[in-house]
């Protein structure tokens, strides 16, 4: 890359690069470049600059700094990863307190009531209760791995 850009710089302070520049139209009509003036036709001396100069290679604080964005940059999204495992570790944290509430519930037994869709209480019997007892205990099973 540096031998790259040695080259073009090199290539770009040669003496080609200031030549004089000559447009003329020959005998047949053509359009004709050249450096050096034609003698039989009038030609137009055009001024050409050079090139935009290269660009300089990054020094190295440029490329520590560009190092300590990506730097940052990785930590940053290190960090909203970690907050966000945090985040889920106390949903379900929260959704294995819940799960154990309700299980410790209907272990000690009695009558368990649930509103319907109307928003009428209705009384659970024991089969409703047992399927109760085991989304519970799965719930349990599933929150409440890494307590």
């Amino acid at each position: 890359m540096n031998r790259i850009l040695l080259l073009a710089c090199a290539l770009a302070c040669s003496p080609v690069a200031f030549a004089q520049l000559y447009k003329s139209i020959d005998k047949d009509g053509r359009v004709v470049y050249s450096d050096q003036p034609p003698a039989t036709a009038d030609a137009k001396q055009l001024k050409v600059s050079p090139g935009p100069a290269p660009a300089a290679p990054p020094t190295a604080k440029e490329r520590n700094k560009d190092q300590e964005k990506g730097k940052t940059a990785a930590a940053a999204e290190k960090a909203k990863e970690d907050e966000l495992k945090a985040k889920q570790a106390k949903a379900n944290q929260e959704r294995c307190e819940v799960a154990r509430t309700q299980l410790r519930n209907f272990d000690a037994g009695g009558r368990f009531m649930v509103v319907d869709a109307k928003g009428e209480r209705n009384i659970m019997d024991e089969k409703q209760i047992e399927e109760e007892r085991a989304k519970a205990q799965k719930a349990i099973d599933e929150s409440c791995k890494a307590s």
